[in-house]
């Protein structure tokens, strides 16, 4: 039995199995900076890998860096957080930034229709995985704005291939 430093703190063990896509289950704060999109791909890239999804790898990472972007402009705070989910075969990435839901009304369509002209790329990412994407009041404490993506994994995975017509040929 490990000793602890601490006599109250319990001991826990580690885990010995390997990730698999079920337990992939993530959480970053990033900063609110132009370089989180970057790293957040990058950070995403590797937590995909590990869990043996590769073959969600390309419409995963632009959606990533369509909410991670969208965020990091939208943000009123100097972070926010993104969050990685795979359950049901489905990833669910969500993005939470602080700026808050407009009450009147003219202001928040105005705020809604710019936050959603800066997520056009990701609602074809969406549409051509057959996923779902939107935007809404945040249940966080904080507050502020959740924005979040579904791409299911039997879609995402022929993500960007082609049906075999090619105009020409």
């Amino acid at each position: 039995m490990p000793i602890s430093r601490c006599p109250l703190a319990p001991t826990y063990t580690a885990d010995p199995t390997a990730p698999i896509p079920e337990t992939l289950s993530y959480s970053f704060t990033l900063p609110a900076a132009l370089a989180s999109p970057s790293l957040a791909r990058a950070a995403t890239r590797e937590v995909l890998k590990a869990h043996d999804l590769q073959d969600m790898l390309d419409p995963a990472l632009q959606a990533v860096g369509e909410l991670t972007a969208t965020a990091v402009q939208f943000t009123e705070s100097p972070n926010f957080y993104l969050s990685l989910r795979y359950r049901s075969s489905t990833l669910r990435l969500i993005a939470y930034d602080t700026h808050p839901r407009h009450t009147h009304p003219h202001l928040a369509t105005a705020c809604d229709t710019r936050r959603r002209a800066a997520l056009r790329v990701l609602a074809c990412v969406c549409r051509a995985c057959d996923g779902t994407w939107g935007f809404g009041e945040s249940p966080e404490p904080g507050g502020g704005t959740r924005t979040w993506a579904t791409l299911p994994r039997a879609s995402a995975a022929s993500y960007g291939r082609t049906t075999g017509y090619r105009k020409g040929a």
